[in-house]
């Protein structure tokens, strides 16, 4: 480390800053929030989701509203989910129990005098789409850099990065805003200039300094999804539907990352002017904590054609969800100075809370499904799932009117890549009353494989972390049970979610740090329902 970092410091005159640039423009900030998981009713989870061909279910319709048209009597139903989840990283394991309320709707059949077009069916569910609740954290010892080292190579290559936009008392907004999490670092002697003009930066993670980490994420909300379908069929060979769907989406993720850095440099004190830098130990840790909620709606049409009783195809269109989104959030950055022969001095600093409106267009998809039905025993389906991933933008009202945000849409369009998802199903009938049903699904990455393979990647302007899931998969079962016009079905559902975690993104030389999460979510449900 150079010995005029103090000399360059006190001449550059360090002090608070008060505003920059925050999370909602930047593309992993929004990608877990159109992402879904498979839930619904218990058949439906049972046999693997694979519905897109069958319909004749509450949660299908979700999937396929061209389903609601091969109902013949109505149907009311409820479904409750037991979920006990499992996130394991590299040596730490969380565990979490949740109760929640998958599904419930009613499904309506009118009788029309026509054998062209016997029924006209109608039908409102309640689904939940998704769930964030988890929580995942590890210590890494011996790190190959240090985020200090990162922030600072971005803060030398950044025309933004400057004295005077980093330390400006009043409000400040605009292109020439540094981000956040250079804010801070800079402001606590995380990242110190190393020339007189403030334009070059470095970090405390130098050669022969040690290093461990630590993260900590814990994350809570849900998207849950109310749909309005409407639907019949057409001689009893083609089965169409339209459907509207109005979402509520609640994220909320506190994230800390910290490290320790032993035998680095350190000023004795820093508020005091004869201070010099001396060896010793540095302990920091930043916590960014935001809120995201948004109300959208989205469009979907589906068709199921039965050119015999034996075969049937079903394909769906689901358009984007069109949000509106409300973000809130804060970033605090909590350090501890250790000089060798001098006392431990400690330092807090915070943004100032921040709000922001804007708006997100998610991902189109695209779905298409077979089922075969043998005799009057078996079923056997299967669906492939296209999601547009890179087809995400981000809008923001600039007071003239709402524009795409170009550096989100060239961020998405270098990251993302578009999910591919298979189901499969199964059920056998033992007899009139009860069934066995099994199914299995597997989901493709969402993100390109050079981010796979440590690509360097634009972070928020408060937190320099970012997730992403490289494959998901379910092994479902289950068992259904009629009496009447009484059903009840049972549903047991293993998700394997393998995640990476990456603690601050590459640059330039420096790699990037990341960490391997695993999900295991163990999943009971039951529906309970009425045909009528």
């Amino acid at each position: 480390m150079k010995k005029n970092f103090l000399l360059a410091a006190m001449l550059l005159g360090l002090t608070l800053p008060a505003s920059a640039q925050f999370n909602y423009e930047y593309a992993f900030d929004n990608l877990p929030l159109f992402q879904t998981e498979m839930r619904g009713t218990s058949r439906y989870m049972s046999m693997g989701g694979a519905f897109a061909a069958l319909g004749g279910d509450l949660s299908a319709l979700n999937k396929n509203p061209g389903g609601i048209g091969v109902y013949r009597t109505g149907d009311l139903g409820f479904t409750f989910s037991l979920d006990l989840n499992s996130s394991k990283s590299s040596s730490v394991t969380e565990n979490r129990t949740k109760g929640t309320i998958n599904n419930f709707g009613y499904a309506g059949v009118i009788k029309l005098p026509s054998e062209t077009m016997p029924n006209l069916n109608w039908g409102i569910t309640y689904s939940r789409v998704a769930s964030f609740d988890r929580r995942y954290r590890n210590v890494l010892l011996g790190m190959p850099t240090s985020m200090t080292n990162t922030l600072a190579d971005i803060m030398t290559d950044s025309e933004n990065a400057t004295h005077a936009n980093m330390t400006r008392k009043d409000p400040y907004w605009g292109d020439n805003a540094a981000a956040w999490n250079q804010v801070l670092a800079y402001n606590n002697y995380l990242a110190l200039p190393t020339n007189y003009e403030g334009t070059h930066f470095a970090g405390l993670g130098f050669t022969g300094v040690t290093v461990d980490g630590e993260y900590d994420v814990s994350e809570k909300g849900h998207t849950d999804e109310f749909s309005f379908n409407l639907g019949g069929n057409i001689a009893n060979t083609l089965y169409w539907g339209l459907g509207v769907g109005v979402t509520d989406l609640v994220f909320e993720q506190t994230k800390y990352y910290g490290e320790s850095l032993w035998n680095t440099e350190v000023y004795t004190r820093p508020d005091d002017p004869s201070a010099v830098l001396t060896d010793g130990n540095c302990d920091f840790g930043f916590t960014n904590f935001t809120r995201t909620t948004g109300t959208g709606v989205n469009f979907k049409l589906g068709v199921i054609l039965r050119p015999v009783n034996e075969f049937r195809i079903g394909l769906a269109f689901h358009t984007p969800t069109y949000y509106d989104m409300h973000q809130r959030g804060w970033v605090e950055l909590n350090t501890a100075f250790a000089p060798k022969d001098h006392e431990v001095y400690k330092l807090n600093d915070s943004s100032p809370e921040y709000a922001e409106k804007y708006n997100i267009s998610t991902p189109w998809r695209f779905i298409g499904g077979i089922a075969g039905v043998i005799g009057t025993k078996a079923i056997l389906s299967a669906d492939y799932e296209y999601v547009a991933n890179d087809a995400l933008r981000l809008k923001q009202n600039y007071g003239y009117g709402k524009e795409e945000v170009k550096a989100t849409t060239d961020d998405v369009k270098s990251y993302f890549s578009p999910n591919h998802i298979i189901r499969v199903g199964g059920e056998y009938r033992i007899n009139p009353s009860w069934s066995l049903r099994a199914g299995y699904s597997y989901e493709t990455s969402s993100v390109k494989q050079d981010v796979r393979d440590g690509k360097e990647v634009t972070t928020s302007g408060s937190s320099t972390s970012y997730g992403y899931d490289r494959s998901t998969q379910y092994i479902t079962a289950g068992l259904g049970y009629k009496y009447r016009n009484f059903y009840l079905d049972l549903a047991y559902v293993y998700k394997y979610r393998l995640n990476d975690y990456h603690l601050f993104t590459a640059y330039g030389d420096l790699p990037t740090v990341y960490d391997e999460v695993k999900d295991q979510n163990h999943r009971i449900s039951a529906t309970i329902g009425f045909r009528f």
